[in-house]
């Protein structure tokens, strides 16, 4: 007679199938292949982390055959990779209508080449704001995984119990945590990837580091912030400089956003495409004065 276990056992299942029909192998570098997912239309979303060569890539699909992959561009900010192959008549993977929670069960699901599909079990073990990667990328929702993963899970479906997509399985965002990059995130990094080939974020060429402001200079000048952002190095050629910023001048707002920490500006130069100016207001010799720069693009590690 069924149970309440042996129900649910039976509902992972089809939810794995399900899924599976959406999910590739990715050979696209030595020895140990990873996974992906069918996104749209002949476009395979994989993680960034798992393409170590940008030619000679081989997807193998659902039904067996392995086709010829080109890399239409990647992300490691957001370990998004976006390959262009012919997947023939399989369907994408449709993600979840609803809001991913803390405790949901999870799945991810891959593939290999020798085995097929593989899944480990799991749960969302934390759902956030925005947040920050440790190479320049912003996840918004940040989800963490509590599930155990394999080499191949590298850019597997993170779906729910139903088979719905949440994200891609992403082990190389976190030294410490597997996390999920969401539909927000994949809608936003991955139309760029397809029609840029690369995320352009925006960049001033300074290094910087937070500064508590004088109490007399806060109140001669009417600051109503603790902190800025002090600048300690200039590259030199770098939009910074070109706009006259020098060392020790501090940073407070700009973008419509008050600078009392890196975050703040990292995130405001995120939403900046190259070419585009903002207005800074800095702090110079105790005195406030606006500052015109000329916003370049970071420049891009690609592995």
């Amino acid at each position: 007679m069924p149970t309440d276990l042996s129900n649910l056992s039976n509902d992972l299942a089809k939810a794995t199938e399900q899924a599976s029909a959406g999910i590739v192998a990715v050979q696209a570098r030595p020895r140990i292949g990873t996974s992906g997912i069918v996104w749209r239309k002949n476009l395979i979303l994989t993680s960034s982390e798992g393409i170590r060569f940008d030619e000679g890539i081989r997807v193998l699909l659902p039904n067996g055959n392995v086709t010829e992959a080109r890399l239409r561009g990647r992300d490691p900010g957001t370990d998004l990779a976006l390959l262009e192959a012919d997947t023939g008549a399989i369907a994408p993977l449709e993600f979840t209508q609803t809001q991913v929670k803390a405790g949901q069960l999870v799945l991810a699901i891959g593939r290999t080449a020798n085995t097929g599909p593989i899944a480990s079990f799991g749960i969302v073990s934390g759902v956030a704001g925005e947040w920050k990667s440790w190479r320049g990328g912003k996840l918004d929702p940040f989800v963490r995984l509590d599930v155990s993963v394999y080499p191949a899970s590298s850019g597997a479906a993170a779906v729910d119990a139903t088979g719905a997509l949440m994200g891609l399985v992403s082990t190389g965002l976190s030294r410490t945590s597997v996390l999920a990059v969401t539909r927000s995130t994949i809608d936003r990094v991955a139309q760029k990837l397809h029609d840029h080939g690369h995320v352009s974020r925006g960049f001033i060429g300074v290094a910087i580091q937070p500064v508590a402001l004088p109490s007399d200079v806060k109140e001669k000048q009417k600051l109503d912030q603790d902190s800025g952002l002090i600048v300690l190095g200039i590259e030199p050629g770098g939009p910074g400089a070109g706009a006259g910023l020098s060392i020790g001048d501090v940073l407070l707002s700009g973008g419509g956003h008050t600078f009392t920490d890196p975050e703040t500006l990292a995130g405001v130069l995120d939403g900046v495409s190259a070419g585009e100016s903002l207005d800074f207001r800095v702090l110079r010799a105790g005195a406030v004065q606006q500052v015109k720069i000329t916003i370049g693009e970071r420049p891009r590690r690609e592995k």
